[in-house]
């Protein structure tokens, strides 16, 4: 049997995490809510009238996204490799979907993903680079692998 390649593993819960949050920072467009009032209504502020929260939890599902899948032009570069900044980026946007009452799952995929990221980070695996020299572009181009 082969060894558990932690980073995937969690890099598969980030993607599911992300495309949750995306649909519920939609949906949040349409229901406002935060997770939290039942204990205080300070926080609606972030919700409605202005969907301020719902626009921060779609961009950073939209960036967990790009950054994971990953785009052309984010796939091979220090910030794709690297773990730390994945565990530095990984507490706020799950803080920023567990606010949000229809993105808490999102949250919770988030922290168990962390956890697993530090599972790896402290076994000491590392994401490899791309294999191949160059990137396909959709149009046929070619941009260098950098």
């Amino acid at each position: 049997m082969g060894r558990l390649i932690k980073n995937h593993w969690a890099r598969l819960i980030t993607l599911t995490a992300a495309a949750y949050q995306i649909v519920a920072a939609l949906e949040g467009y349409f229901w406002p809510k935060i997770f939290w009032d039942f204990l205080t209504k300070t926080l609606d502020g972030a919700v409605k009238p202005v969907p301020a929260l719902q626009t921060i939890n779609l961009i950073m599902g939209i960036a967990m996204f790009a950054w994971d899948w990953p785009l052309p032009w984010i796939a091979g570069t220090s910030i794709h490799r690297s773990l730390e900044a994945r565990l530095a980026v990984l507490p706020l946007v799950a803080l920023a979907s567990i606010l949000l009452y229809q993105a808490t799952n999102a949250g919770i995929y988030y922290l168990v993903a962390m956890v697993v990221y530090f599972w790896a980070y402290s076994e000491g695996e590392r994401l490899l680079a791309i294999a191949k020299e160059r990137l396909p572009l959709a149009e046929g181009r070619e941009i260098p692998f950098v």
